[in-house]
């Protein structure tokens, strides 16, 4: 869990508190925080209290959306922290078109993954 600087706060268009993904996947909030901690999830505190929130984008349809746990394993194998996740998974990429997460939640994770793997190279 990382604060994040004000560009890449800038570039997640919508975020979510972990009560509010704990409602969307009917969990617990303490297995939300596991999951975050396994690194299934990525959260940031954010705002005036600092207050722990995930990317609205990677939840969808009840579940974690398709693809974005091995995405982020290999970003995070290849050395990206949180921050520079959260940029690249956020910043348009004309080859996609879009961004990552939106590619992902338009179940194009095989896309994302070429990608991210490419960037290990």
């Amino acid at each position: 869990m990382t604060e994040i600087d004000v560009k890449t706060d800038a570039l997640v268009p919508s975020w979510l508190t972990l009560p509010d993904i704990a409602e969307e996947l009917d969990l617990e909030v303490n297995r939300v925080r596991q999951l975050i901690k396994e690194g299934q999830l990525i959260a940031v505190r954010r705002g005036e209290n600092r207050v722990l929130q995930v990317p609205a984008a990677f939840i969808g349809e009840g579940r974690i959306v398709k693809g974005l746990v091995g995405t982020l394993t290999l970003l995070r194998d290849d050395g990206f922290t949180d921050e520079e996740m959260l940029e690249w998974l956020f910043t348009p990429d004309d080859s996609l078109p879009g961004t990552p997460a939106e590619a992902l939640r338009q179940n194009r994770g095989t896309e994302v993954k070429r990608r991210a793997q490419a960037l290990a190279v």
